[in-house]
């Protein structure tokens, strides 16, 4: 087995096929599909098992169609419905793909064919923002989306074409030094088996490498993960191909999580990465991306502060500067926002949450 595409899949019956048909649609053979049903409460679970069964009635006609395989488990998060996949997967190469995603058709042979032409163990690209399509009453009873929804891309990007065109091959250390943006979600990575599992001897046997599964639990546990992951690569490229579709819409993923989330906890998972973050900057403190990432997640910590948690100001401040990440870095910040709002903080976070705090903005 070439790859294994890994899907965490929660109530998402509205998406799910177009999802898992775009995965189906690609020039390339030898490949496998996980469904990891999280506990839906919806008819995503059925859908899983429908593709299932097409899958094994198009194999025995032998029929062009990947392996799809299917695991129901009760609902833990993101995180844990991707180790999920992980720990089945057979492939040479990994990647994941969040189930109200889809990818371009016919792009998969290339992807394949570059990751193993350089003998790659992570290989970046691209994606674009798409959301529902604004439509007229006439457009939507005439449309013939036979998934009932159409897309049109959405700009400005959260991060647009963040992905570089360099091809030179760097070390994941390298690459994060020098060629990471802000777009580090796991869903843009071909990933080389051996980067995240570690095979022990001639008998088949591997086992999850120390650094490659998601921490379950946390919010935000694709920045935590990616520093992880690419510390342990050794040949990284990019490519400018188009592949992924990153649905942005109010029942995605992260954005349900963002919504229902306790904003204690979501404080607690943000001092969580950004504390990670420090221990990795020990070891390497030239790492421009660890930097920022910190620097960007500070931000956000601050703010909640100012706007939920001004009470415990003083405790968190006193938290942050222990992780030795002050003053913020100015370097690589994509946003006049951000820029500004680091620059207010050259003059100490207390002052930043208290104006904040009386404004409602700097």
């Amino acid at each position: 087995m070439k790859l294994s595409i890994i899907v965490p899949v929660y109530n998402v019956e509205k998406y799910l096929r177009k999802c898992v048909i775009s995965l189906v649609h690609q020039d390339f053979e030898n490949y496998e599909v996980i469904l990891v049903d999280d506990g839906s409460t919806d008819e995503s679970p059925q859908i899983c098992d429908e593709f299932v069964c097409e899958s094994q009635e198009s194999r025995v006609k032998s029929q062009e169609y990947p392996l799809i395989r299917v695991i129901h488990q009760a609902n833990a998060g993101v995180g844990a419905a991707r180790n999920a996949g992980l720990k089945q997967a057979k492939g040479e190469y990994l990647c994941f793909v969040d189930s109200d995603d889809y990818w371009e058709p016919n792009v998969l042979g290339t992807l394949m064919a570059q990751a193993e032409r350089e003998q790659l163990d992570v290989l970046r690209f691209d994606y674009r923002n798409v959301r529902l399509k604004v439509e007229s009453r006439e457009s939507r009873v005439n449309r013939q989306d036979s998934f009932g929804v159409e897309y049109e891309v959405f700009e400005p990007n959260k991060y647009p074409h963040q992905v570089d065109t360099q091809t030179d091959i760097v070390s994941g250390l390298k690459y994060l030094e020098e060629r990471m943006g802000y777009a580090c979600y796991p869903v843009m990575f071909i990933i080389r088996r051996g980067t995240l599992i570690n095979d022990l001897g001639n008998e088949g046997i591997s086992e999850l490498g120390k650094d490659c599964l998601f921490t379950e639990g946390i919010h935000f546990e694709d920045t935590e993960w990616l520093p992880r992951m690419m510390l342990r690569a050794k040949r990284v490229n990019s490519t400018p191909l188009m592949v992924y579709n990153y649905f942005l819409h109010e029942g995605s993923i992260t954005q349900v999580q963002g919504q229902n989330m306790k904003m204690r906890q979501n404080m607690e998972n943000m001092m969580f990465v950004i504390e990670q973050y420090s221990k990795y900057r020990i070891q390497y403190p030239q790492c421009r991306w660890l930097r920022n990432m910190q620097s960007i997640m500070t931000l956000g910590v601050l703010t909640s502060i100012a706007r939920v948690f001004y009470e415990d100001r003083d405790e968190f401040i006193s938290r942050l500067w222990s992780m030795d990440i002050f003053p913020l870095t100015m370097a690589d910040q994509g946003t006049t926002y951000t820029r500004r709002a680091i620059l207010v903080n050259l003059f100490g976070p207390k002052l930043y949450c208290t104006i904040m705090r009386l404004t409602g903005k700097w």
